[in-house]
């Protein structure tokens, strides 16, 4: 089935700043409770942010599927839509930040072995459900103050949007980290994204 996108489905820049500038600063103070824990999610969404990770993907990780090398940092999807496996290349801001999570987890006292969840859940050592995944973006997305038509499924699309530009329109690189079987799908990052169309719709006749 096509992906059915839009551009009220990727978060601009200044969006993306501004929910990674709420989370950080959050997570920099510590503020945790019994119903939150604002270490984790700032992790949580750093991953969905740049690396574009289904929430089935997020939900599934392990320590053991971080490779947090300077030289060769990426994520190992074991089991992704289609159950393939992939492997994705990571930036060095997110490499830096979950190895930090990961002396922040040990330090904690919780286990980091290699089969441990990355993100657990509050009540014990066992995963997060996808769930509270959408409960974390909704409720950080709301306080950093961007609109409520955003999802978590919006940080995958957005992450798609910069890899695409980033790239300089590779779109067979964008494939490959989203972990899409064929390359239509992908494609219509590209049909959305067309700078084509913006330079068309501004040379209209005045």
């Amino acid at each position: 089935m096509p992906l059915d996108v839009t551009q009220e489905d990727f978060l601009t820049p200044s969006q993306v700043r501004a929910l990674k500038e709420h989370c950080r600063a959050r997570a920099e103070r510590g503020d945790a409770d019994g119903r939150t824990n604002p270490i984790r999610d700032w992790a949580i969404l750093h991953v969905a942010l740049d690396a574009g990770l289904r929430v089935s993907e997020i939900c599934a990780l392990e320590v053991g599927d971080l490779i947090l090398d300077h030289e060769q940092a990426s994520l190992i999807v074991r089991d992704g839509k289609g159950h393939k496996k992939r492997g994705l290349r990571l930036g060095g801001a997110l490499r830096e930040h979950l190895a930090a999570f990961l002396t922040w987890r040990g330090g904690n006292g919780e286990a980091v072995t290699s089969r441990s969840p990355l993100f657990l859940s509050g009540r014990g050592p066992s995963p997060l459900t996808r769930s509270a995944v959408f409960r974390i973006f909704k409720a950080n997305a709301l306080a950093a103050g961007l609109p409520a038509r955003f999802s978590i499924h919006s940080c995958r699309h957005t992450y798609a949007s910069m890899l695409y530009r980033s790239s300089k329109y590779n779109i067979r690189l964008v494939q490959k980290q989203l972990g899409h079987r064929s390359i239509q799908t992908t494609q219509i990052y590209a049909d959305v994204l067309s700078e084509d169309a913006a330079l068309a719709v501004e040379n209209l006749p005045q």
